[in-house]
């Protein structure tokens, strides 16, 4: 197909919106695209992320997340959580993390509303 720009969409280019920039492996939120950054980049700077496959990434401390729970990006802080509330769904935890774990472990994907 000639209008076929990304056939696997595995990844896309994203402005890094955060002052003081971001770091390879990173996770950042465009609107309501969400990634991991392939490498460091500057403010405003434009970067490859992956927005498909498992990462490990900051959580909410003391929080505890089952398998299989959806996890939510809280832009604010820069990490994961289990709290939908003002936050935006990225995926669903692939291994459980302790409270006293710093990351969890998560595959991107963005998941129905309704569990269905």
């Amino acid at each position: 197909m000639r209008n076929c720009l990304r056939p696997d969409a595995r990844s896309i280019p994203m402005v890094v919106p955060y002052a003081g920039g971001i770091l390879s492996g990173q996770g950042l939120l465009v609107g309501a695209f969400f990634g991991v950054a392939a490498t460091d980049a500057a403010q405003n700077a434009s970067v490859e992320c992956e927005t498909r496959g498992e990462f490990e990434l900051p959580k909410e401390p003391a929080l505890a997340i089952t398998q299989g729970a959806r996890v939510f990006w809280d832009d604010a802080n820069r990490r994961i959580t289990t709290t939908a509330t003002g936050n935006v769904q990225v995926g669903l935890c692939t291994v459980a993390a302790l409270a006293a774990d710093a990351t969890v472990r998560v595959m991107l994907e963005r998941v129905p509303a309704s569990g269905t």
